[in-house]
């Protein structure tokens, strides 16, 4: 997490839909994500990621297991796709997938560190979001000094477009 090891370059912190340990299990306080959603979600075959209707249509079936819109999930994927230098299938799956995730070293541990944390911080998270559920954004919010918890309650991962005004007041009302 960047603002810990660059505090001064942050004035305000907003974290969506994410827990307090990452990448990796939770720790045993938190609930990990939910098994059924998970084997449906990653049964999924690969699409050929060079084909942007197969790399939309595998954003939306996600997005349906996951309990977001999946209309909204194929177009946010469609723009990704066309903004993407280039069609070779590594780049669209690093792009469509957030890959360079998989790379962070996230040591010492970020839950470890969330009390040095002293910018204002909202973590917004979605009631229904199976992948983390909320306990893990109680948590976030509980383990940083000061911080506000936005809990979206007809939300899942994504932050629906009904929502995004309630988000964005909150996120103005940090500074």
């Amino acid at each position: 997490m960047a603002v810990l090891d660059h505090p001064d370059a942050f004035s305000t912190l907003t974290l969506a839909g994410t827990r307090a340990v990452a990448p990796g299990p939770p720790d045993g306080d938190l609930p990990d994500h939910d098994q059924a959603t998970m084997s449906r979600l990653f049964a999924r075959p690969m699409p050929d990621w060079s084909n942007r209707e197969a790399v939309a249509e595998f954003a939306a079936t996600g997005a349906e297991i996951l309990g977001d819109d999946p209309v909204a999930a194929r177009a946010i994927a469609a723009r990704i796709w066309d903004r993407t230098p280039g069609t070779a299938p590594a780049v669209q799956m690093a792009n469509q997938m957030g890959m360079v995730f998989s790379r962070l070293d996230c040591t010492p541990r970020w839950r470890e560190r969330l009390s040095e944390i002293g910018i204002p911080t909202l973590v917004v998270h979605g009631r229904r979001n199976r992948f983390f559920p909320v306990g893990n954004g109680e948590a976030l919010a509980r383990e940083i000094p000061g911080a506000w918890l936005l809990v979206l309650k007809e939300a899942a991962t994504a932050i629906p477009d009904r929502s995004v005004g309630e988000v964005t007041e909150a996120m103005l009302g940090l500074g």
